[in-house]
């Protein structure tokens, strides 16, 4: 499972971030609402946490968007204790559940894992991609080609789970590192050609016909 951190509060983001990796859950977190529309857009989110009061685009206004683009990734809302206009009109608008801060972190998983599994009509979601010959567990990061598998790293598997979301575009170096290394990073193309190359020979490894393609001066395809 992938999930969207959308907070301007940026110590709870990133206690939120923190929160889910313990508990094996991938999470990226953003600080604006213009950041936070950009990620939920990629498609590539299972649940999207966003809150209510943000910079340069309120959560209202990111939720109106994000249902407009007809993306029904469940929502759940951050709203202020005593904040019920708030709670009204994110429901109206398209969010799937609001918890009110400060909120319990038993309670906010259960949400989140609640959502996660309402998204797939009642079917708890698959953590497996596939794409061509080859099987992804998000969970235990293992990539796999007919009784092959190898062990991805945490880097690898972010780039190869974005890559076969995306199968058939082409996904660009700049889009690469800021999903994987983060608005913040100092990461460079040199660092994307590395994970890129560590994954081609993971794929020679296991013998799978499914290859990663540069696209000269656009990104790579898979």
């Amino acid at each position: 499972m992938r999930v969207l951190i959308v907070e301007d509060e940026k110590k709870l983001a990133d206690a939120l971030v923190q929160i889910f990796t313990k508990e094996k859950i991938t999470a990226d977190a953003f600080y604006n609402g213009v950041d936070g529309l950009d990620n939920a857009l990629t498609e590539i989110y299972d649940v999207i946490l966003l809150d209510v009061m943000l910079p340069e685009m309120d959560g209202i206004t990111v939720l109106k968007e994000i249902r407009k683009a007809g993306i029904s990734t469940p929502v759940i809302m951050l709203t202020a204790r005593d904040a019920l206009t708030d709670k009204v009109k994110g429901l109206d608008c398209g969010a799937d559940d609001y918890i009110t801060k400060p909120f319990e972190t038993p309670e906010l998983l259960a949400r989140v894992r609640a959502q996660s599994r309402r998204s797939t009509s009642g079917i708890v979601a698959s953590d497996e991609l596939t794409c061509g010959d080859l099987r992804l567990d998000t969970a235990s990061y293992e990539l796999s080609c007919g009784s092959e598998s190898i062990k991805l790293g945490v880097k690898e598997m972010a780039i190869m789970e974005l890559l076969m979301k995306n199968a058939g575009m082409v996904v660009s170096k700049e889009s690469l590192i800021t999903k994987v290394w983060g608005y913040d990073s100092e990461a460079e193309d040199n660092n994307v050609e590395v994970y890129i190359s560590f994954l081609r020979k993971k794929l020679g490894f296991i013998h799978s016909e499914t290859g990663i393609r540069t696209v000269r001066g656009a990104g790579y395809t898979i």
